[in-house]
């Protein structure tokens, strides 16, 4: 069985690794004053960030229509594709997942949507195990239900977390829930998020950004053995860089060869605001 893997933008996937197992990835829409940009196209991160802090009015965030999904899943079932395998952000935080269902209806039985109850590489490294399955599936027979299976796996075995510098977007944007949000109206603290099972909960605060670095290592170093990594930051790449290094140097466990380093899309940018620091990591 032939099985193509699509996902969205917010999945946070370098493009080698997109090329490398040809996937699918549809853009969501970012509004900047006045200005609709297909995620990834028109400026840039770094751009996006340095902008962010002075716009007069709050960029937003949309979903792809359902006929950005059903284009592609019509030209890849065209092209000799058995099954589509379509993995998304958390449906807790966006709609995306719930548009692609839409579309999928028009293909009965060729499209399976998942939720994968994450954002960024917590959502990229769901959707590089299914792909990396579906490459073997090619080779050796198997099929959805191992795609799937990997997929869940991943899930089971995923830890999200990050510092942000301040509440500020995160309560703007309506997608935390009040408890978490009164957290960062507490004089300057610096909020400590986990993203699970697609809720958005506080584990902590700090309140300075050396704190939050040293407790950002400290997670990290807790979680052992992993199998996947990716550090994650919004424009802050010193931050990102050294926090990397002192796990290089400390950490006493098996970490995986190829760590990601991303500047998170300004699609989940948007939400999280400039100068934040985080992690996904997926458990041996």
């Amino acid at each position: 069985m032939k099985i193509r893997i699509v996902t969205d933008s917010t999945a946070d996937l370098p493009a080698y690794l997109i090329e490398q197992h040809d996937i699918h990835v549809v853009p969501t829409l970012l509004v900047l004053d006045g200005k609709e940009y297909a995620d990834g196209s028109g400026i840039t991160r770094e751009e996006f960030y340095n902008r962010l802090p002075s716009l007069q009015t709050p960029p937003t965030t949309a979903a792809p229509s359902i006929g950005d999904f059903a284009t592609p899943y019509e030209t890849l079932l065209s092209n000799g594709c058995d099954h589509i395998l379509s993995i998304h952000a958390a449906s807790q935080l966006t709609t995306i997942v719930n548009v692609a269902r839409q579309a999928a209806k028009e293909f009965p039985d060729k499209v399976t949507c998942v939720d994968s109850g994450s954002l960024s590489l917590g959502l990229g490294f769901q959707v590089l195990a299914a792909a990396e399955e579906s490459d073997e599936a090619l080779v050796g027979g198997s099929g959805l239900r191992s795609a799937l299976e990997a997929v869940e796996s991943t899930r089971k075995r995923l830890q999200v977390i990050a510092a942000l510098d301040t509440m500020e977007y995160l309560k703007r944007s309506g997608r935390v829930p009040g408890a978490v949000a009164a957290l960062g109206g507490l004089l300057s603290i610096k909020p400590m998020i986990e993203l699970k099972d697609g809720e958005v909960k506080a584990i902590g605060a700090v309140r300075t950004t050396k704190q939050a670095d040293e407790r950002m290592l400290k997670f990290l170093l807790e979680i052992g053995d992993m199998e996947r990594l990716a550090v994650l930051h919004t424009n802050a790449e010193p931050r990102a860089k050294q926090l990397l290094d002192e796990l290089m140097n400390r950490a006493r466990k098996s970490i995986p060869r190829d760590i990601l380093f991303v500047n998170v899309t300004a699609v989940i940018g948007t939400h999280l605001g400039p100068n934040g620091l985080g992690f996904a990591a997926v458990r041996k």
